[in-house]
């Protein structure tokens, strides 16, 4: 018997909104890494440029692409970056410069920020991925190579390190209501930790190997029965894209 249960959502599909809600002339980025290429929190959108170490950021509330502000937030390729779920305004960026920084984006009619609240690192690698704390303010998850990291963001220092993974991390995920942080990890393993207990996973998934061999995954959540949830992450690259809210 299969262990994991299918999802009732698996036969759904977005529906494309109308062309006049669309965001033309959008010149997306297209960087290879595991990470998000679009973020949205509810005033601000987020996404990867054509330039390196710049993301586009723009109102959500805008179909005009000659509205887009651009952060220049790294010095290398921006490889993964999130809102945070308590401010719409703090967004958390990390790159292949090794470092992880986070950007009070500024209201309306004011001008776009150029420098970065906090600045975390360097790592020795590059950062791949990140995640704020889904309930709890000023904490984030970071991977580079394979060590995932807590950040207390209040006192800028890490209060949990977690090493033991076979192969670089590409994607970390917290519980919905955050005493679990779930990893993917290139050796085709899932990881489940308790930071609250130690740096070693409590909970190892061996069984998903034939799943994620076939293509790159991410995983995306962890829900209250600590079932993962994963998607493939396939990297696209596009010129010139819109984007359709």
């Amino acid at each position: 018997m299969n262990r994991f249960r299918t999802s009732k959502f698996k036969n759904t599909s977005a529906r494309v909104s109308k062309k006049e809600n669309w965001i033309g002339d959008i010149r997306a980025g297209s960087a290879v890494s595991y990470g998000n290429l679009i973020k949205s929190s509810y005033h601000r959108i987020a996404f990867s440029t054509d330039c390196t170490g710049i993301l586009g950021i723009l109102p959500l509330q805008t179909t005009d692409g000659k509205a887009v502000s651009h952060l220049h937030c790294h010095a290398d390729v921006v490889t993964d970056f999130d809102f945070s779920p308590f401010d719409d305004f703090l967004l958390a960026t990390c790159s292949a410069d090794e470092t992880v920084k986070l950007w009070r984006l500024p209201k309306l009619g004011e001008d776009m920020t150029s420098s970065a609240d906090i600045v975390l690192g360097p790592e020795g690698c590059h950062v791949e991925t990140l995640k704020f704390h889904p309930a709890c303010d000023g904490v984030l998850a970071s991977a580079n190579g394979k060590t995932a990291k807590i950040w207390n963001l209040i006192q800028k220092k890490t209060f949990a390190v977690m090493e033991n993974h076979g192969d670089q991390i590409q994607s970390v995920a917290w519980k919905q209501d955050g005493s679990l942080l779930g990893t993917s990890c290139k050796d085709k393993n899932l990881r489940i930790f308790d930071p609250r207990t130690g740096p070693s996973a409590t909970q190892l998934e061996t069984d998903l190997k034939a799943l994620l061999s076939r293509k790159k995954r991410k995983l995306k959540a962890l829900n209250q029965h600590e079932e993962a949830v994963t998607v493939p992450a396939e990297i696209r690259s596009t010129e010139k894209s819109s984007a359709s809210l």
